[in-house]
């Protein structure tokens, strides 16, 4: 994982949200499919988290 990159776990924590909330967005098509790394967990990087602040304010 890569400085700019963040797994679920760091990006509810910077957030303040919960995962599920992040998976549906997902789902509805407010943010892109993310990157995998190689075991498959979503890597989020910056603009993904101003694109998340957006959607929350």
């Amino acid at each position: 994982m890569k400085k700019d990159e963040y797994n679920i776990g760091k990006l509810v924590k910077e957030l303040n949200i919960n995962k599920e909330t992040i998976r549906y967005y997902e789902k509805i098509g407010l943010l892109s499919e993310t990157k995998r790394d190689k075991n498959g967990y979503r890597l989020y990087s910056e603009e993904d988290i101003e694109k998340i602040k957006f959607i929350l304010i």
